[in-house]
């Protein structure tokens, strides 16, 4: 059932852009990398001090768990995004993880090749959302895996990721899952919502895809963009920063704030599921990613959604106190079918659902 639902999943192969740099194959942006198209917008370099800060060992501890609720909560609310620390992963263990990736990202072209995007699937090396061949696209490569529940992970990719990478991997998924679960009940808590409709939603069968991010340096990245505006399509996303370069940029208040990573931090945003979920008292954040001339930049976002069989829409709890479901209601197989017939494009997919 699960690879079947999967398979109608595809994006058009194209070249790596890695690979173009790396051989040098390029000094000038090849035209289909070109974004004249996309309004460059304005940045806000002041806000970036305000991006929330929210600390897990705060919210996990009885004496200071209202205060730090109430942050999250606002947070949530005037962001769609915080910075979590005191996480509970050790720095030890992420550097291992980041450095790992890195060597992954570094493997000749002949064992990238073993690992590739099969035809009609959207897990392996190469793109997502590449639905014709005159798209334009992005100064970037990827890694995509669904690692939770663990029975989906793809028998041909999985076994075959280079080891200790492909242990790292599986803990840091694990961790991150439960970082999710307690995040998704804090909020839940704040929002008042009966903790039971959380669970029900985010159980055991909680999806999770994992997608490393790849962006190299450009000769010119006044032309090209690292990752288009959008926002995620899934529930909770947790990224991590793999090396210190800066290129994540959010939006708010119709600016970009340039997000500056704080040392093995977790940056979390919410997704359209969580805004649907919550009937929009917690709103998707639009992000993008940008690129330098000189530095590679390497990411992990971690997307944790609901499981299949389940149904994506307001739970009921909230659309009694508000009055009103602001959402339609849809299986996770309808969800998931629409999404990937779209190219990506900010938050248009969410309109959709909106009654």
């Amino acid at each position: 059932m699960e690879a079947k639902g999967e398979s109608q999943h595809s994006s058009i192969t194209v070249p790596s852009v890695q690979e173009m740099v790396k051989k040098k194959l390029t000094t000038t942006v090849p035209p289909r990398y070109v974004r004249s198209d996309l309004d460059k917008g304005e940045i806000d370099c002041d806000l970036r001090t305000e991006i929330p800060i929210i600390d897990m060992n705060l919210l996990c501890s009885l004496a200071s768990m209202d205060a730090e609720i109430h942050k999250l909560d606002l947070a949530c609310k005037e962001w769609g995004f915080f910075q979590l620390v005191n996480h509970g992963m050790e720095t030890g263990f992420l550097d291992k993880f980041k450095s790992e990736i890195q060597d992954f990202f570094n493997l000749p072209m002949e064992e990238k090749k073993k690992l590739w995007q099969q035809p009609s699937e959207i897990e392996g090396f190469g793109h997502t959302f590449v639905v014709s061949e005159e798209q334009k696209l992005d100064w970037s490569d990827l890694f995509l895996l669904v690692m939770q529940p663990v029975h989906l992970r793809k028998p041909h990719l999985f076994p075959k990721l280079p080891l200790p990478f492909r242990d790292t991997l599986d803990t840091y998924s694990g961790e991150v899952k439960s970082i999710t679960k307690i995040l998704l009940s804090k909020m839940a808590s704040a929002l008042m919502i009966t903790p039971h409709e959380m669970e029900k939603l985010f159980d055991d069968e909680l999806r999770q895809t994992m997608r490393m991010n790849y962006y190299p340096p450009c000769p010119d990245p006044d032309q090209v963009i690292g990752l288009i505006p959008h926002s995620d399509s899934t529930g909770l996303t947790i990224l991590l920063q793999v090396n210190e370069v800066e290129g994540l940029q959010i939006k708010k208040n119709g600016k970009w704030v340039p997000v500056k990573p704080l040392p093995n931090a977790l940056l979390v945003n919410i997704g359209d599921v969580l805004e649907i979920i919550t009937n929009g008292s917690y709103q998707s954040i639009e992000h993008r990613g940008v690129v330098s001339s000189e530095k590679e930049r390497l990411s992990v976002a971690a997307f944790h959604n609901v499981g299949m069989g389940k149904e994506v829409g307001p739970v009921r709890s909230l659309v009694e106190k508000q009055k009103a479901a602001f959402f339609k209601s849809v299986t996770v197989e309808e969800y998931r079918k629409d999404l990937f017939t779209r190219k990506l494009d900010g938050k248009a997919y969410l309109d959709v659902m909106r009654i």
